[in-house]
């Protein structure tokens, strides 16, 4: 069986570069089909014998004839009658042919009762050989002068044995006329509804394969095995449509068709996703679930359920693919607009050629919705995928600018090591001479500060003590300076406050402190402390020398990652008479430029009668 059937497939092969030519001229407006006629009505009797029933009822039927929307719902075998006399193609009986462009299921011809055999021969699988036109010559022999008859035997299988009513049994396009024509006409339906889909087939075959591949090779690049598996699954589709000789039965060619429309599903939506790098566990489960959920469900149902389990499943794989490209669009339209107008419209497209497809499945497709089927959907393919290779092709031009671009970074890199090397001898110089300032550190304060300590306590002059007492204060400042230890921001506070209000009080001010009450975990760099620990004894001295004020309020605060220090009196304020700015001074510009040194601002608000306000504003 399987070799008859690979030897039907190669005859379909050897006439497919004839019916390509044939559907070529067809298409460019060739006459090749005038002198066809079309006959439009047929004696139809029920019988399985085999030969037309010539005592049984019969009614008159119009063509086309589909068994599934037939009132009657026949389910033997049925004869169809031709009246060949009212053709008269036998001007040249020996060239008359019949072509059949639609007869879905076991064919059997017979003219005049003498059995006439059909190219390509008929197929024992009913149901697989729908949209495959059918041709016969009408012997001479068998013609009569008049009675000419011609009888068609049709035995296919009935809409609830299969998934779609497109392969449910039905006879459409008889037509008689000149040998010739009814060649050229043949060779055309065999080009359009077998060799171009094969082509196209193997097409999406051979994309799918090198889809794959560069899935391999670049896996970065994650949605390109799901277009090849998209590509593949299209494939195995239609099959159904122009590769009627697969050695299955036709339950399991069903199922395999209804499988793959699943896999198709859950590559597309999984293709989209991944080009739009989205990826969700549960979207995914739930897609590769069907794959074996959609055929097993309908193994199990058998074959006399095919139609309603096929038309459930492909309802819901059609609103999932909608909720998909839906789901993408928006993906894209926020995330990747330069992709958004192209994908939206070949996606929008396939919807609109899937729908129209699905829509046929019920009752029926015509026979430009079939081309636009059998065509379209591997253009798009096609189209989507010339796409992805543009990407792809630009991405590894932009690569190999980018391995330009590494080799001048790497003369670069070469040029920023020898920089590197001169400044880890400046940091060594640098850590040398860190390391004497902490010797000097330790001598001032061994040493210095021992000395002035005695004066301290050993002097009788009150203000010689006051001197040696302050110098002491700056030497240990500038000592915890040079040493670079950083200090917890709330002992910096505690050692501030305290300074503060001890000079404020033996002023004679009222002093008043504010800070944050929450721990506080910062530190500040040591000479961070220093410098801001001068710039607040400026500001104090300030306002005991100068201002006239008989309050000073202090408050700090963290504003985010920044530490502010404002310090405010209700002095006499600044007078402005000279030159109209608030820094003249060399205290104001002396505390500006440490708080620039250490990366914060030094603002001074002041006005004559109003006070002066101090605001420090420090990065931690």
């Amino acid at each position: 069986m399987r070799v008859l059937e690979l030897a039907r497939l190669g005859q379909v092969l050897r006439h497919g570069r004839a019916a390509v030519a044939a559907c070529a001229c067809l298409m460019a407006g060739a006459p090749a089909a005038a002198s066809l006629t079309v006959l439009e009505r047929a004696a139809v009797a029920a019988s399985a014998d085999a030969r037309f029933p010539t005592g049984a009822p019969t009614t008159s039927r119009q063509l086309p004839h589909d068994w599934h929307a037939d009132p009657d719902k026949p389910a033997a075998p049925l004869w169809y009658r031709f009246d060949l006399d009212a053709v008269r193609p036998a001007a040249g009986a020996a060239s008359a042919a019949v072509l059949i462009e639609r007869a879905c299921g076991e064919v059997t011809l017979q003219v005049n009762g003498q059995d006439v055999e059909l190219q390509p021969a008929p197929l024992l699988q009913p149901g697989r050989l729908c949209y495959h036109p059918l041709m016969a010559t009408l012997p001479a022999t068998a013609l009569r002068s008049e009675g000419n008859v011609m009888d068609l035997r049709l035995s296919g299988a009935l809409r609830p044995r299969l998934g779609s009513a497109l392969r449910a049994a039905g006879l459409a396009g008889v037509s008689v006329g000149a040998q010739d024509d009814v060649a050229a006409r043949y060779r055309a339906q065999l080009a359009s509804s077998v060799v171009l889909p094969l082509v196209l087939g193997g097409v999406l075959v051979a994309l799918a394969a090198l889809a794959f591949v560069v899935g391999l090779a670049n896996r970065r690049y994650r949605f390109w095995p799901y277009f090849a598996g998209l590509c593949a699954a299209w494939s195995v589709m239609m099959a159904g449509n122009w590769w009627p000789y697969l050695p299955v039965n036709a339950h399991a060619a069903e199922v395999v068709v209804l499988g793959a429309g699943a896999v198709a599903l859950m590559c597309t939506a999984l293709t989209l996703f991944r080009y739009a790098l989205w990826q969700h566990r549960v979207v995914d489960a739930v897609l590769w679930a069907q794959c074996v959920l959609a055929p097993l469900s309908a193994w199990v149902a058998g074959p006399d359920q095919m139609f309603r389990v096929a038309s459930a499943w492909y309802v819901l794989l059609a609103a999932e693919l909608v909720l998909a490209i839906g789901w993408y669009l928006w993906l894209s339209w926020r995330f990747a607009r330069r992709e958004f107008w192209f994908t939206a419209v070949v996606t929008l497209l396939a919807v609109v050629v899937v729908g129209w497809h699905f829509a046929g499945q019920q009752d029926g497709q015509t026979w430009v919705q079939r081309l636009v089927w059998q065509l379209g959907m591997p253009a798009l393919l096609m189209l989507l995928g010339g796409r992805l290779f543009y990407q792809l092709n630009a991405a590894l031009l932009a690569a190999d600018g980018v391995r330009a671009t590494l080799e001048v970074r790497a003369r670069e890199a070469a040029a920023e090591m020898e920089r590197s090397f001169a400044q880890m001898a400046e940091m060594r110089v640098e850590q040398v001479t860190q390391a004497e300032r902490k010797r000097i550190a330790a001598d001032l304060h061994d040493d210095l500060g021992a000395k002035l300590l005695t004066i301290v306590h050993t002097s009788d002059n009150e203000r010689i003590s006051t001197l040696a007492r302050e110098a002491l204060e700056e030497m240990r400042l500038s000592v915890r300076g040079l040493t670079g230890k950083p200090v917890q921001l709330a002992d910096a506070l505690g050692d501030w406050r305290a300074e503060v209000m001890a000079r404020l009080s033996q002023a004679g001010l009222e002093g008043e402190w504010r800070a944050p009450t929450e721990e506080l975990t910062q530190t500040l760099p040591a000479r961070t402390y220093v410098q801001t620990t001068r710039i607040l004894r400026e500001a104090v001295s300030n306002i005991i020398k100068h201002s006239g004020a008989s309050q000073c309020k202090v408050r700090c605060r963290l504003l985010d990652k920044d530490f502010q220090l404002i310090i405010q009196d209700n002095g006499r304020g600044i007078s402005m008479e000279l030159d109209g700015r608030l820094d003249r001074g060399h205290g104001m510009a002396s505390m500006k430029h440490r708080a620039k040194q250490m990366h914060g601002q030094c603002l001074v608000e002041s006005g004559p009668g109003f006070g002066t306000v101090i605001r420090l504003t420090l990065p931690l």
